[in-house]
């Protein structure tokens, strides 16, 4: 059993009765952390396919920020050809499959999907694209082959998706690839930073095992850039450097009393959750309270929430409209039970004896685009508070290269092939400037340098 290393109590002490383990019976872990959304059959995937316009110049792959050809693989499953289906997919996303269960397509495909304007419901893409990219997965067949060795080797640090979409069109292309990864695992965020029951039965490990069928590409487990690497020591050693280093910060609250026991990093939390054999092991407080308004803030609520939390509540300082998490993850939250609370902010962790008893929050107003405290205060009750309010890049994360790589708004800076400032690095991902915290995004970033780089390499 893997242990919870986020601050959170490995059991439940006599002064803490209302963090604890174990609060619901295993048959309701299994049902909570099911499939969210069980896929389609293949007949429930041809009538959703008949429902496509195939647009010929398709709003919906305008929108895809890896430009999948929609119409295309959506008539190859009309057709009868998932499989056929599943390599147009992974022709421009090779991580297709986990997009298709994250991806937010009610503001990016479905969004566009003409058929809003006839009967106020897009097709399916999503579960559509699940369909064919599992059709293929579930075969055990890679679309792909290897171009011929190059003799040009490439260092990738970090194994998230922008790394992995980076790794996987190198090799393709036929040059050696070593990813270093500074966790135990590959698969970055989709393996430590989604809710768990997106991701059931441990799809991101599979999708990285059949991302890695193409050859060529090794992985290194437990090296960091500082530690076991630097980036002088990979310049002198590889032909190319590619960085998708994520985003380690995490902003800190600034309120009074944050560091109470019971106040935890929502990543961290996640990460520990996704990584927990036995989720009844997992302590979880009574009345929790997570800060923020994006995926992560919705993730970390919903999975309280599912481990047996009585009383859940997000507290976000703007207007539901300000929400990074979309309308879908929203109205989630709350057909799971969890209260959102807008227009405050936090202000102060009440404590006793050390432990977390509840949570000051400010009423906020907004003026002309700023935001503004009213003055007014109120408590929430909480045993448990989860920070959920955005991650940042560490510079230290270079190796001391920073001042070589020019840095923008506290991120890498790159140019439109995801160039660095020094020749021979490229980045990509959430650690670039612009980066959008997607995976889908992320794949792009990887694809996009990875071409780059195959051009520079082959001059």
């Amino acid at each position: 059993m893997n242990q919870i290393s986020s601050g959170l109590p490995a059991a439940t002490p006599v002064d803490e009765p209302d963090i604890c383990a174990g609060r619901l019976n295993v048959e309701d872990y299994l049902k909570n952390f099911s499939d969210l959304h069980p896929p389609l059959s293949p007949h429930e995937a041809l009538v959703e396919a008949d429902r496509c316009y195939f647009c010929f110049d398709a709003p919906c792959t305008e929108a895809c920020p890896t430009s999948i050809d929609i119409p295309l693989f959506i008539r190859q499953i009309q057709a009868h050809n998932p499989k056929g289906a599943a390599e147009t997919i992974f022709e421009e996303n090779i991580l297709g499959g986990m997009c298709a269960r994250v991806c937010p397509v009610e503001t990016l495909c479905e969004e566009a999907c003409v058929r809003n304007l006839a009967e106020d419901k897009p097709v399916k893409i999503g579960f559509l694209q699940r369909f064919a990219t599992d059709t293929m997965m579930a075969a055990g067949e890679h679309p792909f082959a290897r171009a011929a060795r190059s003799g040009k080797r490439v260092a990738i640090v970090g194994a998230g998706p922008a790394g992995l979409s980076c790794a996987h069109r190198l090799a393709m292309h036929g040059h050696d690839v070593t990813i270093f990864e500074a966790r135990e695992k590959p698969g970055g965020l989709n393996e430590y930073g989604i809710a768990a029951y997106k991701t059931p039965d441990g799809f991101a490990q599979k999708e990285v095992e059949f991302l890695l069928k193409i050859g060529g590409i090794t992985i290194e487990a437990g090296k960091a850039l500082g530690h076991e690497l630097s980036l002088d020591g990979l310049k002198a050693d590889y032909d190319a450097v590619f960085l998708g280093l994520g985003l380690a910060g995490v902003n800190a609250l600034g309120a009074e009393g944050e560091d109470a026991s019971g106040s935890a990093d929502a990543i961290a939390w996640i990460a520990d959750l996704r990584q927990t054999l036995d989720l009844s092991t997992l302590p979880i407080g009574r009345r929790v309270v997570v800060i923020g308004g994006g995926m992560t803030a919705v993730d970390a609520a919903v999975q309280s929430k599912l481990l047996g939390a009585e009383e859940v509540t997000i507290a976000y300082r703007r207007g539901p409209d300000a929400m990074k998490a979309s309308g879908f993850e929203q109205e989630l939250a709350q057909t799971k039970g969890v209260t959102i609370r807008h227009w405050a902010k936090p202000k102060r962790l009440i404590a006793e004896n050390g432990h977390l008893t509840g949570i000051e929050l400010e009423r906020t107003r907004d003026e002309n685009g700023r935001l503004l405290g009213t003055g007014e205060t109120f408590v929430l009750a909480a045993d448990q508070v989860f920070k959920a309010i955005g991650q940042t890049f560490l510079p230290a994360s270079l190796d001391g290269a920073s001042e070589a790589i020019t840095l923008d708004g506290g991120r890498i800076q790159v140019d439109e092939e995801r160039r660095t400032s020094v020749a021979g690095i490229w980045a990509g991902g959430d650690c670039i400037l612009g980066g959008e915290d997607l995976t889908v995004a992320a794949v792009e970033d990887g694809k996009v340098a990875a071409e780059s780089i195959h051009r520079a390499l082959m001059g």
